[in-house]
Formats: structure tokens, C-alpha cells, sequence
């Protein structure tokens, strides 16, 4: 999924989407003895249960997104414009249905058989199994449009079809005959629902009527009317209460006695959109709903007054978010500012984690009487917020800022709601400015203090815990211009604020005076600050982004190649990378230390924020019109990925967002192509004649060379006990006149079983190799086979080359002077002097004894000399620099 264009990012899965505007289906399964509900998302079905509404089945995407649902026994069916798909095990596509003209809009399995209308008025019947036609019947628009389907129960091979004109027809498919019209009520239909009675069908009308009608006898039951618009969706209670529900296009669910035809109760705003899909249980008090508000609810009824109240739900942003942030350190909670007006914060781990804390409220009491239509005391959307886990847990850890707006709001992110505190100017608290408003704002890291940057230039400090304002910085305001960018360091020492004028101010955060003042290149958009390390990254108008050191406050790094407004940047928990986003809808990391641009890739929709996992595992992204926020892994972590800059011509490709899948493996052909053009760097034998080299060996093989008699007495094993020797029965005596017994025989010294072989051994390679290397001058083969062998072998094959242990004179020269190639060379330095140390205590009688060996070995202490000194000369050098760096005041 990464393929060639993100090298170093992956898609991994997309957070915090559950439904869509397409109805949920819900589903038994036999052997699981349980129910599972499918909904649609974007070009995924996704399959929970129904029992704690865990997810447990994505299916395989779509190549557009799902705009109709239904499902049988075994399958599901999804369409997507004219196209029919039938999904096996909640996963893989099985069938594929192609026929249609226009989009499909309607759906309805039928034993072996599927019902599929589109657009059009065109009705097809599909085998499911050998995926051909079976009937296709085309009905005039003007005077029977097609707007629901329903197979009423027990009514063997037949379907009731609704049209937008009102009336209604029964049809046999296996004979393709109209049974029968009913005249309608002059209303177009909107939906068909079978009631648990036989012959009995509800159907919604586009004015709000439920009409409860008799099939059979064509008669009307009861009449129902609602007052918010068309009936999106009706559903029945099977658990022994006559309850009818009925959906709107406004969010409000309607509960219908039966028995007594009225109403019994309303759900108001159970959701904030349409009502899309909505069917109870069989045999359970639970009603399921989803809607476009990316929502799925579970409702019990077991109250008083046959109201039902959320047992659970799942739900996401209903409007794209605009601003998100890891909390915490450990990587599991993203914060998510949405254009809904809410705070939301996801899990990584899992979805039961999630939470919301609501909506921006001006009056929480006064809001919460009005209910969410009415609501005028709801805050514009959040569009910074800084968080802080420090104290979380003793008062509030989130300060946000609103769109428009001059109060900062403060949010506990334990009690999942808005906090205790509005933070605003003590001059702006009886009347609210127009054209005044919060731009940027940071917390502490000790969670205690709130800084704010507002629209005029000014900055204020708040206290978190009692909301007190706490002075400002600058005398009446801190910049000419608005307020960019504010930041704190990591030990509130500093404060850094940023304006549209141009200027980045570092003020005494405690003391409130200003210490220094940068003049940028242009105007600033917005500043990040990552404060371990002391790194402030600016992304200025004109699409540049530099790099600030705080100590030295420097420019330290510019980088350019965004040609769109930068949205937001994130640095990875090391502050080696910058990951940029923007509305050239690019995602680029700019490696610092190298000042390089290491990786870019195109998503179809521009980022609109960004935000690094403090763990470093995962990059988060949020998009243009999109409600889901994407996980990318960060594949330097499990994999090779070349981390070299890129071509100044680089073309970046497209990359697909990913689905809620995680994906577990990475794109096999895109990655081979990485590795293609990555060459991986093999570490030559040495880099340089002039350097001293070690040898790779580990120190086993040649630390312990002169102490291998020691090693080898303290691992001898001990003498096993003797068994004493068994008595004879008859003890034998000494012929004599005087009786005695004969002593035992006295053992003899057992012998030692080590031969001397002297000329009789047989050559080892080694031996050989040094021989032939007195010729030929080549002494890499022998050097190699002794490196391959261990300590005891050694020390056996450099006794073996004195005359007493078969050897020669003439291979002890061979085998001094391949220590000389080695000193010359300078590689393999560490064994050099381990074999040469170890074969003057094996043979330094003979050595003292033989003049040309004597020579020899003078020329191999002269050797020695003069490249230790060389070396002592650069450790000399190297201590005396790190010594005057550790002690030098810089």
C-alpha cells in the first residue's frame, strides 16, 4: 500500500468511521447463536456484533463507495453505481452482478435469487449462484417509479413493489405477472416494512403518514402521522410489545402503540442526521440505528414510559476534523477536534476506548434544556487545542481555542467533558468583541498554565486550576500583528511567540520580559516547537517551512518544495524528522540533521493535520471532506527503507488511503522496487591502508590465546571415586611354615598416551599453506584458515610448526612474516598481536637460539613500535579533546 511513492510510511487502518447514509442490515448466524449488524463504509462493509457491537469482519474495498446494502442467509450484497457485488464471509467478494444501466438503488435478496432496481425503473432477478439473469422487468417512470421493495412474509415467490406515485403492486417473479395493483394513497412511498402479523405491511409515505395496511383484504388498519417529513425507516418490536418505530430525515425516532394506535413516546435527536437504517431485534427490547451522522446506537427499552435509552454505540466525527493530537506519551489516545464542534478522542488499541467529550457549550444547563437543534449556546468548532496529561487527573488538562472566537475553553479529558473554566481578558467579560478572537494557544508540561495568543497580538497566561489570569507579555500587546503561534519550553523557562508582522519574540516565561527578538523572511502561518530537544519548526505564507534552535536562536535549517498553504507539521519523537502536510495535497519528511527531503508521497485528499505518535510508530492524518483519521506505520521500524535524500526532480505518486482493515503485510511489488533502487552498504575489510583496523572476530577466539593452560587445568574434571577392589572369598597365603597373606599388587603408574610423532605427523593445511607461501609471498590463505579455527586449535597448529612438533625452520620464518603482512597492511591488528604473542611463549627458546628468526623478530618489534606510537598519538589527541570539551565553558 506504501508502494513506491511513501517509502517510509505504510496505510495502516482508518480510526473513528463507522457508518454512513446507507440503512445497516442485521443478520443471524445459526451456529454462533448470535446477531451481527453489516454497515457501510465508504467502499468497506463493515460486520460487528451485536452483543457488545465489536467489530469483527471488514470486508475487501470497493473500487467506489457502497451506496446500497442488503443481505441473506450467506451473502452480502453491496452495489456500487450499476454494479452488484455479493460478499462471502464478511470478507471477500464472491459474485459480481453486471447488468444494469444506471445506479442501483434498491436491493432485496429472495431465496436463491436477488432483487436488484435501479435508477431507471429497470428490475432485475438474479440467480445469486450462476450470477445470470433470471428476469428483467422495465417499468414506465411516469406512471410507476419504483421507490421500495419488500417480499411480504409467507407469500411464496412474490414481491411488493412501491412507486413515487402512491401505489402499489404485488408481482409474481416465477411468472413475472402483476398480481394486483392497490391504489396508494396519492403519496410516493418511501418505505416498506413487513409487521410481525401475517399479511400485514406498514408503509411510509413521503408526508410523514404510516399507513398499517392488510395486503390480503387490501384494507386499512391504522393511520399514522408524523411531522417531520418523509418516513425514512419503520421497524417492529418482536418481544411480545405491539411497538412500532418510525425514523425521520431530521434525527427524531417516533414509538407508535399498536394496541392502542397512539403514540406512546418520542426520541428526539437520536441521531443528528437521518435516520438510515433502524431495526429491532427479534425477541430483544433493543432497537439498532445508524445514520450519515457516522453513528451506530443500540437503544434498550426497559424504562418507564417505553422510552428507550443508549445501551451502546459507536460513533465518529459527523463533520471532517479539523485539528488532531496524540495525548499522552505512551501513543494510545489521539484528541480530535472536529467542524461538528466536538472533542473526540480515539484509541489506537481499540474502538471500546474511544470517547467523546461533547460540544463546546457556552451555558452547559441552558444547552442541555434546548436540546441539540435549538441550541444557540453551542460554541463555533475547536480549531487549536493543546492537551497535557500532567494533573489530568486533579483538574482540567485541554485548552481549546474556537473558530471566530475570544473565550478559550478548558476540558477534562478523566471526566469526558468541557471543563470547569473560560479563559478570556477580564475587559472582554461583560461584552464579547466581534472582531477579537483566540488565534493560538500552548500549555505548560507541568499542565498548570494555559498561554494565549489572540487576534490583536496579545498574550495572556492563565492558571489551569483556578482559570485566573496571570499577566501577560509585552506591555499592552506582544506583536503588531495577529498572533501566530505560541509555545512554551519543556521547564517554562521560555516562551516563544510568533506574529503576522514578521517577528518570533522569546520572552521570560516567569518575569514576562522580553529576551531576544528574530526578524523572519516573510510572514509566519503557524509555529511547532518540539521541546525535548530544543527545535522549533515555522511554516511561513509563502509555503517555505524553516528550522529554529531555541538555545542559540538560530536559523538552522530551511527547507522549500510545498507549493500550497502548509496545514500542519508534526516532529518525530527523536526531532530527527519534520513531517510537513499540504494543500498540494503532499506529505514530505525532512530529515534534519541532514537538512534533506528523505520522503514524499500524494494522497488524493489534501492533509489537513498531522501528528507524529510520541512512540513513533505510527504517523496520523487527517483529510479535506474525509471524517476518518488515518494511522500510516512507520515502516523504518520493522523494515529496510532507504533514507536517502531525494532527487531535486522526484515525482511523488499517488498513495491509497487505507481502510479500517489493518493492513498486515506490505505491497510485495512496491517494495521490490525499493530494494531494487536501495543498494544496501556492505562495510568493506578496510577502509583505509593508513588505518588500523580490527578484525570482526569475536574476543573469544583470540583474548584468551596466552591463557589457555589455565582455562584448560580449571576445566579438567575431577578423578571419578574409585570402587574399592571386591575381596576374594578365599583369601590366598604365601607358601611357608608361617602363614601369610599376599599382599595386593601395588598398580603401576599408568603411562601417558600422548606420542610424540616428531617427523611422523602428518601436515596440516595451515602447515601447508605457510610453506607454499615462502614462494609465492601470498599469505591471505593461511591468515584465513587460522581465523576460521578456535583457541585450542591454535594453539595445536602454531605448536606444530617447531621442528619437535614436525615442523621447520623455514615455516616459523613463513609464519613471522605473515604477522609482518599483517602489520603492514594494518588490518586484522587485534589478532596480529594475539598469534604473535602466543607463539613467542610457545617457541621462544628456539626463536633465541636461531639467527634468522632472531632478525626477523627484531624487524617485527620495530614494526610494532612505530604503529603503536602512531596510535597513542591519536587516543592522546582524542582524550585531550573531549577533556577540554567536558571542562570549557562554551
Amino acid at each position: 500500500m506504501a508502494g513506491e511513492g511513501g517509502g517510509l510510511f505504510a496505510g495502516f487502518r482508518v480510526l473513528g468511521r463507522f457508518s454512513g447514509h446507507v440503512p445497516h442490515v442485521l443478520r443471524y448466524h445459526g451456529r454462533h447463536r448470535e446477531f451481527y449488524l453489516a454497515t457501510a463504509v465508504g467502499r468497506s462493509v463493515h460486520t460487528y456484533n451485536v452483543k457488545k457491537l465489536g467489530i469483527v469482519a471488514v470486508s475487501n474495498a470497493l473500487p467506489q463507495d457502497i451506496t446500497c446494502l442488503a443481505a441473506d442467509r450467506m451473502l452480502i450484497f453491496a452495489s456500487y453505481d450499476n454494479i452488484l457485488h455479493a460478499f462471502a464471509r464478511n470478507k471477500e467478494v464472491v459474485h459480481t452482478y453486471e447488468g444494469h444501466k444506471a445506479r442501483i438503488h434498491l436491493l432485496q435478496p429472495f431465496g436463491d435469487h436477488v432483487i436488484s432496481v435501479d435508477v431507471d425503473n429497470v428490475l432485475i432477478v438474479w440467480d445469486i449462484q450462476s450470477e445470470e439473469e433470471y428476469l428483467q422487468v422495465d417499468f414506465d417512470k411516469a406512471t410507476f417509479a419504483v421507490s421500495a421493495v419488500l417480499h411480504p412474509s409467507t407469500y411464496l415467490n412474490k414481491i411488493l413493489l412501491g412507486s413515487e406515485q402512491g401505489s402499489l403492486q404485488l408481482w409474481n417473479i416465477r411468472s413475472n405477472k402483476l398480481l394486483y395493483s392497490f391504489p396508494g394513497w396519492h403519496l410516493a412511498v418511501t418505505t416498506l416494512e413487513q409487521a410481525p402479523a401475517v399479511d400485514v405491511v406498514a408503509v411510509g409515505l413521503v408526508s410523514g403518514h404510516i399507513i398499517v395496511h392488510n395486503i390480503k383484504f387490501d384494507e386499512t388498519l391504522m393511520k399514522f402521522q408524523q411531522d417531520w417529513g418523509p418516513i425514512t425507516a419503520i421497524s417492529f418490536r418482536t418481544d411480545g410489545h405491539p411497538v412500532m418505530a418510525a425514523g425521520s430525515p431530521i434525527g427524531h425516532i417516533a414509538l407508535w402503540d399498536l394496541e392502542e394506535k397512539k403514540l406512546m413516546c418520542q426520541m428526539q435527536d437520536a441521531h443528528s442526521t437521518a435516520i438510515a437504517g433502524m431495526s429491532f431485534v427479534p425477541g430483544e427490547p433493543l432497537l439498532i440505528t445508524n445514520g450519515a451522522d457516522n453513528a451506530i446506537r443500540v437503544w434498550i427499552f426497559d424504562g418507564p414510559g417505553g422510552t428507550g435509552r443508549v445501551l451502546r454505540s459507536r460513533m465518529g466525527h459527523s463533520a471532517p476534523p479539523t485539528k488532531i493530537r496524540y495525548h499522552g506519551q505512551n501513543g494510545e489516545q489521539i484528541l480530535s477536534a472536529g467542524q461538528d464542534g466536538t472533542l473526540q478522542s480515539f484509541s489506537t488499541v481499540h474502538e471500546k476506548f474511544n470517547k467523546s467529550l461533547g460540544r463546546g457549550s457556552i451555558n452547559k444547563k441552558k444547552s442541555k434544556k434546548k436540546g441539540l437543534k435549538l441550541d444557540t449556546m453551542a460554541l463555533p468548532p475547536i480549531t487549536v487545542f493543546a492537551s497535557e496529561v500532567a494533573h489530568q487527573s486533579d483538574w482540567d488538562s485541554i485548552v481549546a481555542c474556537h473558530q471566530g472566537y475570544i473565550t478559550c475553553t478548558t476540558w477534562n479529558y478523566q471526566k469526558t467533558s468541557m471543563g470547569a473554566h473560560k479563559l478570556r481578558p477580564e475587559e472582554f467579560s461583560k461584552h464579547k468583541p466581534i472582531d477579537i478572537y483566540a488565534t493560538a494557544v500552548d500549555i505548560t508540561s507541568c499542565g498548570n498554565f494555559a498561554v494565549i495568543g489572540l487576534s490583536t497580538g496579545r498574550v495572556d497566561v492563565y492558571n489551569m486550576q483556578s482559570g485566573i489570569h496571570r499577566g501577560r507579555y509585552g506591555k499592552e500587546r506582544a506583536h503588531e500583528g495577529a498572533i501566530r503561534g505560541v509555545a512554551v519550553d519543556g521547564l517554562n523557562q521560555l516562551i516563544i511567540t510568533a506574529g503576522s508582522e514578521g517577528l518570533i519574540k522569546f520572552w521570560k516565561f516567569k518575569t514576562k520580559d522580553l529576551v531576544y527578538t528574530t526578524e523572519l523572511s516573510s510572514s509566519p502561518n503557524g509555529i511547532l516547537l518540539h521541546r525535548d530537544s530544543g527545535i522549533l519548526g515555522i511554516a511561513f505564507d509563502d509555503f517555505s517551512i524553516s528550522v529554529l534552535d531555541i538555545e542559540t536562536r538560530k536559523t538552522v535549517r530551511t527547507f522549500s518544495g510545498h507549493h500550497g498553504r502548509i496545514n500542519d507539521m508534526t516532529f518525530s519523537p527523536d526531532g530527527r524528522w519534520l513531517i510537513t502536510s499540504s494543500m498540494d495535497c503532499t506529505i514530505k519528511t525532512w530529515d534534519l540533521p541532514s537538512g534533506c527531503l528523505i520522503d514524499c508521497f500524494l494522497v488524493d485528499s489534501a492533509a489537513v493535520s498531522l501528528a507524529m505518535s510520541p512512540t513513533g510508530d505510527f504517523l496520523a492524518s487527517t483529510h479535506v471532506d474525509d471524517l476518518g483519521i488515518y494511522l500510516w506505520s512507520n515502516r523504518s521500524l520493522y523494515s529496510l527503507v532507504s533514507l536517502r535524500p531525494l532527487p531535486a526532480d522526484y515525482e511523488p505518486s499517488m498513495v491509497t488511503r487505507p481502510s479500517t482493515c489493518p493492513v498486515q503485510d506490505v505491497d510485495v511489488a512496491g517494495d521490490e522496487e525499493t530494494c531494487d533502487e536501495m543498494v544496501e552498504y556492505v562495510s568493506p575489510e578496510q577502509l583505509g591502508e593508513q588505518l588500523v583496523t580490527l578484525s570482526s572476530l569475536p574476543e573469544s577466539r583470540w583474548k584468551n590465546l596466552l591463557s589457555l593452560d589455565v582455562i584448560k587445568k580449571k576445566n579438567k574434571p575431577r578423578e571419578p571415586p574409585k570402587v574399592p577392589k571386591s575381596a576374594p572369598f578365599f583369601i590366598p597365603t604365601v607358601p611357608g611354615l608361617i602363614p601369610r597373606y599376599i599382599a595386593p599388587e601395588e598398580e603401576s603408574d599408568t603411562q601417558s598416551k600422548v606420542v610424540n610423532l616428531g617427523v611422523l605427523a602428518q601436515k596440516s593445511d595451515f602447515y601447508i599453506h605457510l610453506e607454499e607461501a615462502l614462494s609465492t609471498n601470498e599469505y591471505t590463505a593461511p591468515l584465513n584458515l587460522l581465523k576460521s579455527l578456535g583457541p585450542s586449535n591454535i594453539e595445536i597448529e602454531l605448536r606444530g610448526l617447531a621442528p619437535e612438533g614436525g615442523g621447520s625452520m623455514e615455516v616459523m620464518l613463513s609464519f613471522l612474516r605473515m604477522i609482518g603482512m599483517m602489520l603492514n597492511k594494518k588490518y586484522n591488528f587485534d589478532l596480529a598481536q594475539a598469534y604473535l604473542a602466543l607463539f613467542l611463549k610457545l617457541h621462544l627458546k628456539i626463536l633465541s637460539s636461531e639467527p634468522n628468526l632472531l632478525e626477523e623478530i627484531s624487524r617485527l618489534s620495530t614494526q610494532l613500535e612505530e604503529t603503536w606510537i602512531y596510535l597513542q598519538t591519536l587516543f592522546n589527541q582524542s582524550l585531550c579533546v573531549l577533556t577540554y570539551m567536558k571542562s570549557a565553558l562554551l
